[in-house]
């Protein structure tokens, strides 16, 4: 007989139209946004100019879904991990 594990953190890889759940939140909202702006406007430069808008946003975030280390500015951790408390004072070395 087959045993199956319970799998608790599927959110966790969850994807929809190759964004993870949090990214194609931001993705729906543009899109909501955009067509608010294109309903209450009559420029078809403005309908053009949107839809380019949304489609590099959509490459963009695929592109960083795809390549998270693009944005990541500061190393992963610190050099020294402590539980001491600060006191405030530096010592310099000799």
């Amino acid at each position: 007989m087959k045993k199956f594990e319970v799998y608790k953190n599927i959110r966790k890889q969850a994807v929809i139209f190759g964004l993870p759940i949090s990214l194609f939140a931001v993705m729906m909202i543009c899109i909501v946004a955009s067509l608010l702006v294109i309903i209450f406007s009559f420029s078809f430069a403005m309908i053009i100019g949107i839809l380019i808008f949304n489609a590099a946003l959509y490459v963009a975030l695929t592109r960083i879904t795809n390549n998270p280390q693009l944005f990541q500015m500061s190393k992963v951790f610190p050099k020294i991990i402590s539980n001491k408390k600060n006191s405030g004072f530096e010592y310099g070395q000799d």
